[in-house]
Order: structure tokens, then C-alpha cells, then sequence
């Protein structure tokens, strides 16, 4: 069911275009990932969805049933009421309901209306009405709903009285993220809601809303969530939106398929133009051949040429290089405690070492000293208890997340010019320009960046350090998905070692070749990227679960019922065991079937596209293209099922 319809939308600032014709649709059940560079225009194509913002031209359709739940970037609840008070406010009719039927039961108790037969009947027949319509809809767990989603979202219980008034600017945020998940609304609107979320929040929130009803429109540089969440992509570029079927991985394949595809039709009609513009200049001049050549000049005219098409936009690139190389052994951290002065530890017991060529990742709990614990080793904090011992030749640079070390007085190119005074001025507009400052943007004021700028001024700096050990403090935060992939490439051919605290769980896979979990008692390494360490976590808590729940079972049961009770558990898992085995073959036999008939589809529909009359006309191959992908994204989900039968 289409529930909104956004077409030929274009907004423009002066002379400016910021999106030009944008075609954009949202069913109910599809869950949708905006993408595109930082000022592509996706938060003000949400505005404008959300009546925000006013359009120059187009229609935005939706009936006025539809209701629409929008969270802006860094918005947080305002609100006097309590924290439980204000979750409750979303069930106020529910709350009325049962306000209703507690009357009527004391009513129902009334010994006046139970010697009135008739009287006392007529109410317990609407009591009866009502108690079902309040049951239905959601009557009797609106609170275990509210207790869900406030623990999903890391608020504890003890919690809830607290006035909202009082909670930190990230907390409002997550406070305004609970309640629009509680309020359901037909479509659910959210720009950046991976921001002030550590990972096992991350998470609870994917896992949410994989099951959310209605439908999704959600801005994100957190690939990791797009992955797992989206089953559509929309990105804007040059002011225009492209429709893509699946999530952000199978997007970039597509993206690239579709750009060798576009290609390829290019060419061809460059040789096409070529020959008939060379038939036209042999023989235009001859009497016996003009009007030949006449009628291929009219063919040239009449073609509707297929513009080249441009590969992606202008992207930062830079690489890290060191001055020197470190010893084998570069920190040794024993029984470390952190934290601030004058104040109980954040954590303490850590313990780990680091070698040269490491990639560490430091995770943990908002709140538990994972930034104090880069800061400590940094110098800038001393340690609450143990000791950090730093190897031969060691030298470290610190990528700082909130961009202290940067002077706000100054501009972009100060910045730079006036830590390393012996470069050239070329040299500095160079290197800048590697980070995408160019022209007058090296003249702006420091003050005057934006987060993403910062990020890259900061980047720029580091590089120049040339330091053998980079300790990096959130350094995806503030870059765009094309910026933080660049920056990947980067760090994966440092020749140096890593050691960073992320919650982009993207980055944290294909950077981290060790993980190290921080609590407030200890910390444990885990040799493998973010995935790993997360299966194995799992696997451990398993392992843990089981032994519990043997000796439960060893102590209520005496050796004889044990045995009995094996038998028949091993003559149910055999049994069912036969059953599964029997489904999965026969879906093996429908994945079969529906491969080898998307496999003909997607082989007609490429003829179909090789063909003038279609390549000709870009509406009609633009519709068997998105035919096209979609085809092969449902192909390709039924040879990863297929697979995953096979080797099971």
C-alpha cells in the first residue's frame, strides 16, 4: 500500500538548484535509506516531506489518514513532565479506556444496579464491548511496551521519575527517539537516529525496527545499520534522487553495474554517431550518394544522444604515512583505573597490550571511560591506579572527536600553515585540497566549518604528523558515507598502528583486527574484527545459559527419569530433525523453480536493452532497468537462501 507519494519535487535557494524532479514513494512495510554526499539535499527533502519546508514546484501525496513521526538531527524532547509521565501521554486514550471501565465495574458493584436486572445487563454488555476493544488495542501491555522500549534505549528503571528537564541534550534525543517508536505512526521519519547510541542500543534499534509496521524513511551514515535495516535505497546526487532495490551493500553493486551499463550504451552510440557522421562528410559531395548521406544527416538529427555518464562525485583522498618505524612492543597497560579527579573510577582492571601492526578497537557501554581511557594514555588525564608503559621509538597523534585542539580565530589555511610553518603556501592549499578545501574555503574561519569540515581539517593534521602509532577517538563522526570509505582505504594501508574507539559498527569491521571490551571491572580482548567479536560474545553467554541450565536440571532429576528423559528428547530431535529435512529440500525445489525463471526474465530484459528502440528511449529503458535490478536483487536472495539450504 502506497502511503506517500513525493513527485517532481524541486527545491531551489536563489539560483541555486538543491533537487531538481525528485521521485520518491513509501509503502507501508518498506523500510528506506536516504544516501548521498553531506549537502546533497537529504534533510531538506525530509523538511519538505514533513511540510517543514515549502518547494518551488511539485506535489507531495498522501491521504490525510497517514500520519507522519519525524526525528531531526540532534532534536531532543522538551518536556516538564517525568520521564514515565511523558512515555504514557502516547497511550492518553488507552489510559481514558481504562479509566471507563474501573468506573463501570465499581458501578457493576453497586448493589442499587444489581437488583436491577435490565440496568445491571445493558452495562455488563458494554463493559464486555469495551474490556475487547481495550484488550485489542494494545489495553493490557502499553506499559510493558513503554518498559521495552525506555530499557531498548538504555533508560534504567530507576530512571524514570526524572524529570526530562534534567537529562543531557543526548538523552532528549533518545528520550524523542522512544516516543515516536511508541507513538507508531503510518510512516516513521528519522535523520541520523544512530547518533548518541552505543553499540548494544544500535543493535535493539535494528532489531526494532526490522518488524515496524508501517513505513520508513530513515537518513543514515552508518552502513553497518542501512546493511541491516533497509530494503530500498534512495541516493541524491547532482540534486537528482535514484531509486535502488536493497540495502547499502547491494546498492553500491548496483550503482556500479548501472554505471558500466550507461557506459557501454555511451560508446555504442558514440561508434554509431561516428560512422554515419563520417558516411555523411564522404559523401554529402557526391551527386550519386547525397541523398544517402542526406538521410543519415537526418538520422543524427532526429537520435537523442545518451549524455556520458558521470562516475561519483568528488571524493577526499589522502594517505598516512610515518617518519619512522616503532618497536615491536608499543603500550603495555596494567591494571589501569580511569577517570577525572575528585571522582569515583569509570572503570578500572584494564588490561592490554599493544604490538606494532595492531588495529584495535576500544568498545563499551556509553559512559563507561572509553574516551578517558585514549585521554589517559594521551597524558591528558592521569591514570586513577596502574601503569602505561609506552615502547622504543613510539610516537602517537590523537584524532580528538570534538576538534579541541582546532583555534576557532582562525582560518583553514592558519590553521595548517602556522604548525608547520616551513611548507610552501602551494604546499598547504595541496594538501588541503586533498581534503576538499579548495579556493576561498581555505580562507574560512575555523569557527565557521561545519561538523564535517572540522573532521577533515583534523584528518589533514594528522596526516602531517607522520606519527607511528594513530589513536583515534569517534574519527567517522561527521563524514559523509563517501568521506568515511576514503578515510577506511587510508588507515587500511597505514603502515603504522591503531588504536580508536567508534560506534560505526562499518568502520569497526573492516578497520579492527582485535577488539577490547571495556566494563566498569575489567576488560577483555577478543582476536578478530567487530562481527566476530560479537558471535563470540554470544556463543559465550550460550555456553554460560547451558551449564546453568544443566545443573538446574542435574539437581531436579534423579539418574533414572535423566535417562528417560534423554531418550525421549533424542526421538524428538531425530523426529525433527526428519521434518526439517524434508522442508528444506522442498524449498530447495521452490528456490530451484523461481532461479531458473528469474534467470530467463533478467536474459530477455538485457536483449530487450540492447535493443535501439529501447536504449533510444531512456524512460522505456529506465523502466526495464529498475525491472532489471529488481529481478537480480530477488535473484540474488534466492541463491543466498538456496546456499544457505544446501550447506546446512
Amino acid at each position: 500500500m502506497i502511503l506517500l507519494q513525493a513527485h517532481n519535487i524541486s527545491k531551489s535557494y536563489g539560483v541555486l538548484p538543491i533537487l531538481t524532479n525528485i521521485q520518491l514513494e513509501i509503502r507501508s512495510g518498506e523500510r528506506i535509506g536516504l544516501v548521498g554526499v553531506n549537502g546533497a539535499g537529504k534533510s531538506t527533502l525530509l523538511k519538505i516531506i514533513t511540510g517543514e519546508l515549502s518547494y518551488n514546484s511539485g506535489e507531495i501525496m498522501k491521504s490525510k489518514e497517514v500520519e507522519i513521526g519525524y526525528l531531526a538531527q540532534n532534536s531532543g524532547l522538551e518536556s516538564s513532565l517525568s520521564i514515565w509521565d511523558e512515555m504514557k501521554k502516547v497511550f492518553a486514550s488507552l489510559i481514558e479506556q481504562e479509566k471507563a471501565l474501573r468506573e463501570m465495574e465499581q458501578k457493576m458493584a453497586d448493589p442499587t444496579i444489581m437488583d436491577q436486572s435490565s440496568l445491571y445487563e445493558k452495562l455488563l454488555e458494554e463493559y464486555s464491548r469495551r474490556s475487547v476493544e481495550f484488550k485489542e488495542q494494545g489495553g493490557y501491555q502499553y506499559e510493558a511496551l513503554i518498559r521495552n522500549v525506555l530499557h531498548g534505549l538504555r533508560f534504567a528503571q530507576k530512571d524514570y521519575n526524572d524529570p526530562i528537564s534534567s537529562l543531557s541534550g543526548g538523552q532528549k534525543t533518545r528520550l524523542a527517539l522512544a516516543k515516536l517508536l511508541l507513538q507508531q505512526p503510518a510512516i516513521l521519519i528519522l535523520d541520523e537516529p544512530t547518533n548518541y547510541l552505543d553499540l548494544e542500543t544500535l543493535a535493539w534499534l535494528e532489531q526494532f525496527l526490522q518488524s515496524y509496521p508501517g513505513g520508513l524513511l530513515i537518513v543514515s551514515h552508518d552502513r553497518y545499520f542501512l546493511d541491516a535495516l533497509v530494503n530500498v535505497i534512495y541516493e541524491i546526487e547532482r540534486t537528482k534522487a535514484t531509486k535502488y532495490g536493497g540495502n547499502y551493500s547491494r546498492f553500491l553493486e548496483q550503482k556500479a553495474e548501472r554505471f558500466e551499463q550507461e557506459l557501454k550504451l555511451f560508446k555504442k552510440q558514440q561508434k554509431e554517431i561516428e560512422k554515419l557522421e563520417d558516411f555523411v562528410q564522404r559523401n554529402m559531395a557526391r551527386a550519386s550518394t547525397t541523398k544517402r548521406a542526406q538521410s543519415r544527416q537526418k538520422q543524427l538529427e532526429r537520435m537523442e544522444k545518451v549524455d556520458r555518464p558521470q562516475g561519483d562525485l568528488k571524493s577526499a583522498s589522502f594517505a598516512f604515512g610515518i617518519e619512522k618505524q616503532s618497536g615491536n612492543d608499543v603500550l603495555k597497560l596494567m591494571d589501569v583505573g580511569v577517570g577525572y579527579p575528585e571522582q569515583a573510577p569509570l572503570a578500572q582492571h584494564i588490561q592490554f597490550e599493544v604490538y606494532r601492526g595492531d588495529s584495535i578497537a576500544i568498545v563499551g557501554p556509553n559512559g563507561v571511560g572509553k574516551t578517558t581511557l585514549l585521554k589517559t594514555i594521551m597524558g591528558e588525564i592521569e591514570a586513577k591506579e596502574g601503569t602505561i608503559q609506552k615502547g622504543a621509538n613510539v610516537t602517537i597523534a590523537y584524532y580528538d572527536q570534538e576538534q579541541n585542539k582546532l583555534r576557532s580565530n582562525k582560518t583553514v589555511l592558519q590553521e595548517i600553515w602556522d604548525d608547520y610553518p616551513h611548507m610552501l603556501e602551494k604546499e598547504v592549499r595541496g594538501l588541503l585540497g586533498q581534503f576538499l578545501f579548495s579556493g576561498d574555503d581555505v580562507l574560512k574561519l575555523v569557527s565557521d566549518l561545519s561538523g564535517g569540515e572540522k573532521a577533515r581539517l583534523s584528518l589533514a593534521k594528522l596526516l602531517l604528523q607522520k606519527a607511528n602509532v594513530l589513536i583515534l577517538d569517534e574519527p567517522t563522526n561527521h563524514l559523509d558515507i563517501y568521506s568515511k570509505e576514503v578515510l577506511e582505504e587510508a588507515l587500511l594501508d597505514y603502515p603504522g598502528t591503531l588504536l580508536f574507539v567508534s560506534h560505526d559498527r562499518y568502520f569497526l569491521n573492516r578497520m579492527a583486527t582485535k577488539v577490547v571490551e571495556i566494563s566498569a571491572s575489567g576488560s577483555e580482548m577478543y582476536l578478530g574484527d567487530y562481527d566476530y567479536y560479537v558471535h563470540k560474545k554470544k556463543e559465550l553467554e550460550e555456553i554460560k545459559s547451558l551449564k546453568l541450565k544443566e545443573a538446574s536440571q542435574k539437581n531436579a532429576l534423579s539418574p533414572e527419569p535423566i535417562k528417560e528423559q534423554k531418550d525421549k528428547e533424542s526421538y524428538e530431535r531425530e523426529k525433527e530433525k526428519q521434518k526439517q529435512q524434508r522442508q528444506r529440500e522442498r524449498k530447495k525445489a521452490q528456490l530451484e523453480e523461481s532461479i531458473e525463471k528469474h534467470e530467463q526474465q533478467i536474459k530477455e530484459l538485457e536483449e530487450a536493452l540492447c535493443l535501439p528502440e529501447i536504449y533510444q528511449d531512456y524512460e522505456k529503458s529506465a523502466e526495464i532497468q529498475g525491472n532489471l535490478d529488481s529481478l537480480k536483487a530477488e535473484l540474488d536472495q534466492f541463491i543466498e537462501e538456496w546456499t544457505f539450504l544446501e550447506e546446512e
